[in-house]
């Protein structure tokens, strides 16, 4: 059992691990005596001021739109690592976590849609379970230890970044408002910037901090999400200078700020679902079950299918020392999606009534939380037959 307990809160684990307490601290929150001062916190208006530029935005939104681009920041930088040197390096490397990704997209949409086509409202949510949790899923994975073989890992980190980067789009072709055309002038003016300062070989950070917070401002007043700001900082800090590696230097500086505070407040903020007046036909509400049903059952579907298709038709070839049921079970654990889906639940239903958002969030942990047991348990079973086999 202390073995257990320790393996929750080792370097690769904890983010996860924090994850998972700030969504129940939320939740207890959420369904105590305490939840008018949750929802009190939440509300509490933060104003930042420079001039006549204002921003004003309450502690949630904050969170969502603030802090939230410095996790998109590091995503950023991940991608281009992982397409300068990394899984995503070659077309050879590439074409299976991408063809994966593709149908971990798909597939829970369709499976949402199946379910809520009808509904105009509803519909509106239909991308929220095809994102993946990279470091919910990559940290459950964590918790088996050195019998994951290594090139598993890369696989779900690197279908996990793509996932990411198509949410990404998604976010920014389908969860924009009505846009400003000075305010995109003003963030294609700080991208301009940017692209100098990488082509000049800038090394230092600061400037690219300063014109990247420009660009937040910017994008944030412009009807376009404002994490996506954060993305574009991080593909255009340098990759290396000379010996120097300045997106590196930042990613160290920021990811353990971002797994230990950052996305577990991201969790404290939005997995805060009041049960109040709710019950099990609730769940079984078209809208709640097309996300549990999209995570769990559509995600990996898509994922698994893709990935077999992919490998029959000879485009490319299982991860080193992996085998079909360990591709299953790495393909349940894709569909937590947690952090990635509240988020495009909080931009889907931003104008709805509460409902929405409350069968959402209630859909993201039911399917979240059956994707990462089921995926857990399988992936353990996997591994411990591969040894059996092995030894036998």
């Amino acid at each position: 059992m202390k073995s257990f307990v320790r393996s929750l809160f080792t370097p690769d684990t904890r983010g996860g691990t924090l994850l998972i307490l700030a969504a129940l601290v939320a939740m207890l929150l959420a369904n105590s005596p305490l939840a008018p001062f949750y929802e009190k916190w939440l509300a509490t208006p933060l104003a930042v001021q420079a001039g006549p530029l204002v921003v004003d935005k309450p502690w949630l939104a904050w969170v969502n739109d603030g802090l939230m681009a410095i996790f998109f920041l590091l995503i950023g930088i991940e991608v281009k690592h992982e397409m300068v040197s990394g899984a995503l390096s070659s077309p050879k490397k590439a074409v299976l976590p991408v063809i994966a990704a593709i149908g971990g997209m798909l597939a829970p949409a369709l499976v949402f849609l199946t379910l809520n086509f009808s509904d105009p409202i509803n519909r509106q949510g239909w991308a929220i379970p095809a994102a993946t949790d990279i470091a919910f899923a990559l940290g459950v994975l964590a918790l088996l230890g050195n019998r994951v073989p290594p090139a598993l890992k890369v696989f779900l980190l690197a279908l996990a970044i793509i996932d990411d980067l198509g949410v990404i789009v998604i976010i920014a072709l389908f969860y924009t408002s009505e846009l400003s055309t000075l305010s995109l002038a003003v963030a294609g003016g700080a991208i301009a910037v940017l692209v100098a300062l990488n082509l000049l070989n800038v090394k230092r950070l600061l400037p690219y901090l300063l014109v990247g917070a420009v660009l937040w401002v910017s994008v944030l007043k412009s009807g376009v999400h404002a994490t996506l700001a954060g993305v574009i900082i991080g593909f255009l800090i340098p990759h290396q200078v000379g010996k120097d590696k300045p997106a590196h230097r930042l990613e160290e500086a920021l990811s353990e700020y971002t797994a230990i505070l950052i996305l577990p407040l991201f969790a404290l903020a939005n997995a805060g679902v009041s049960l109040k007046g709710l019950s099990i036909d609730s769940l079984l509400a078209p809208l709640p079950l097309g996300i549990m049903l999209g995570l769990f059952v559509g995600k990996p579907l898509g994922v698994f299918t893709a990935t077999w298709l992919a490998v029959k038709a000879g485009m490319a070839s299982l991860p080193q020392h992996t085998n079909w049921k360990q591709i299953f079970a790495l393909a349940v654990l894709c569909g937590i999606g947690f952090t990635m889906s509240m988020f495009i639940a909080s931009l889907a239903y931003q104008h709805e009534h509460v409902i929405y958002d409350t069968y959402s969030r209630l859909g993201i942990l039911a399917g979240s939380c059956c994707a990462a047991i089921i995926g857990y348990l399988l992936m353990k079973r996997s591994l411990t037959s591969d040894q059996s086999e092995v030894s036998s």
